[in-house]
């Protein structure tokens, strides 16, 4: 074997090995996912982050307003600690430290980080019309700390850049020309881009509408309102949106074909509050 084909196994192997290590299941839908940060750190610097964001920005001085942002947020989060304790994931509900803040801007906007700190923005308010209509936003946004989406994202563009560094040390052992090594590592950082860090970041999208749907059904709202909102949102946009290939979210329309196909599912975990 020669000394190429011996480092393309060797580097090979310990990728498989970091893969299979790093995977675990996503709560609420059993996906499995490549996690190769550790929680707890991931954590901790995300709610440094937030903690300077709320510190720069103007939180909202409407008192309705913010309480309904923390009720809605304590009864999705209390659906998320179901949810986990139900896929017997109860261990895990000590990491999430749930705190919900409005930001008074215009910005059309809301997220949650890793580990459950949640921002609200006011310029989203007027779309979501509606208590059940926050609901549909926190659960999606909720559903993406809780299914580790934040942890995939880093750890697959951790895998990407290692993989670029072993092409690189390939190309010289090949002893491929400067020029051609040029092109093919263009070539590779194009086609991770477009071919594996956006349309997987559509599928965290995906995935976060599912679970979302899940949370508010559980947290007593009904999920038909997430189709609603979405149809809003299309028009709010009036239509434009990025080219779908370079798009990290799915086209308003094909978002709201898939609410409307997780539907059934989300119906079934509906618990009806009267509120």
């Amino acid at each position: 074997m020669s000394g190429l084909k011996k480092l393309q196994t060797c580097l090979l192997i310990q990728l498989l090995i970091v893969f299979f290590i790093g995977c675990s299941p996503v709560v609420g839908t059993g996906r499995s996912q490549l996690n190769l940060v550790d929680d707890a750190e991931l954590n901790q610097s995300a709610a440094l982050q937030y903690t300077e964001l709320i510190k720069d920005s103007h939180l909202s001085s409407n008192r309705e307003q913010t309480r309904m942002i923390r009720r809605v947020g304590d009864r999705i989060s209390r659906a998320a600690r179901e949810l986990m304790a139900s896929e017997g994931r109860a261990a895990e509900v000590e990491a999430y430290k749930w705190e919900f803040n409005l930001i008074e801007s215009d910005e059309v906007n809301a997220f949650c980080m890793p580990g459950g700190k949640v921002a609200f923005y006011t310029g989203i308010l007027p779309v979501c019309q509606t208590e059940a209509g926050v609901a549909a936003v926190m659960g999606h946004e909720v559903a993406h700390a809780l299914a580790k989406h934040g942890n995939e994202r880093v750890s697959q563009q951790m895998m990407t850049s290692i993989g670029a560094s072993l092409l690189s040390i390939g190309l010289g052992v090949g002893g491929v020309s400067g020029g051609t090594s040029d092109l093919v590592m263009t070539a590779f950082s194009v086609g991770s881009t477009y071919g594996v860090l956006l349309p997987f970041s559509r599928s965290h999208e995906a995935e976060a509408d599912r679970i979302g749907m899940s949370l508010m059904s559980m947290a007593g709202y009904d999920p038909q309102e997430a189709v609603n909102l979405w149809e809003r949102m299309a028009e709010e946009s009036g239509g434009k949106s990025p080219p779908f290939f370079m798009s990290t979210h799915p086209s308003n329309q094909q978002r709201i074909k898939n609410l409307q196909s997780y539907l059934p599912e989300a119906q079934q975990r509906f618990k009806p509050t009267g509120k």
